[in-house]
Formats: C-alpha cells, structure tokens, sequence
C-alpha cells in the first residue's frame, strides 16, 4: 500500500489512526473504521471508504446528544470529501449509503469511483 496514500487517509480523519489488525480507524469513539489489510490499491481503499463509512456520514447516531451526532456526521463526511477530493452533500451521502453502503453492491461502487463520482451511477441499473 501506497505511504502517501495512508498519510492522506489519515489526515483526512484527525485523530484517525490504524491498529495492529490493519484495521483503519476514522473515530475511536465510535469504533469507525474499515479493515485496509485486503486493500491492493487506491481504487479499493475509495471503495470502502464510501461502502463502510457513508452511513455514518449521513445517520450516523453513536452519541446520546443530538448535537454530538450531527458533530459525528460533519465529521465524517468532511473526512470523506478531503480524502476523495469531492463535495459530497448530506443528500448525497443518504443516495450513496442506499445503494452502496456495507458493500450491498461493490461493483456499483467501483463503477461509481471509476465514473469520476457520477451521481448518475448510482440509481443506473
């Protein structure tokens, strides 16, 4: 796996971190991470971000407090957008968990991150 691209995942998430199973945590909080010892490449590290971490970008509800969470969910999707170089919306984040999120479609998603991000993509069958 690519150094420079590590060191964007993590800036992308402050405070993110990798442990010693490989497992890229974005939030220790709310234990929010992806496994990146099974990613080859920059293609498959974009794939998880968007199908494990979109549902926590747009209702994610680890907290107690309301405001936590929608604290929780910018940070998120801030996170997501830096390291993908998109302007995701929350609206796009609920269209993006629907049809791609906990790897329900991965081909989709390839498709997707492949399309340059194409909203279009997605509702395409």
């Amino acid at each position: 796996m690519d150094c420079e691209l590590i060191t964007k995942l993590i800036n992308s998430f402050p405070n993110s971190f990798i442990n010693n199973e490989g497992e890229f945590i974005a939030e220790k909080k709310s234990n929010t991470y992806f496994n990146l010892k099974n990613c080859k490449n920059e293609l498959e590290v974009k794939c998880k971000l968007l199908e494990w971490f979109s549902r926590s970008a747009y209702k994610g509800q680890p907290y107690a407090t309301e405001k936590k969470n929608k604290e929780f969910r910018k940070f998120m999707l801030k996170g997501i957008n830096q390291f993908l170089n998109t302007e995701f919306s929350q609206d796009d984040m609920e269209q993006i968990y629907t049809y791609l999120g906990n790897a329900v479609n991965h081909e989709k998603t390839v498709a997707f991150v492949m399309s340059g991000y194409d909203m279009r993509c997605l509702q395409e069958e």
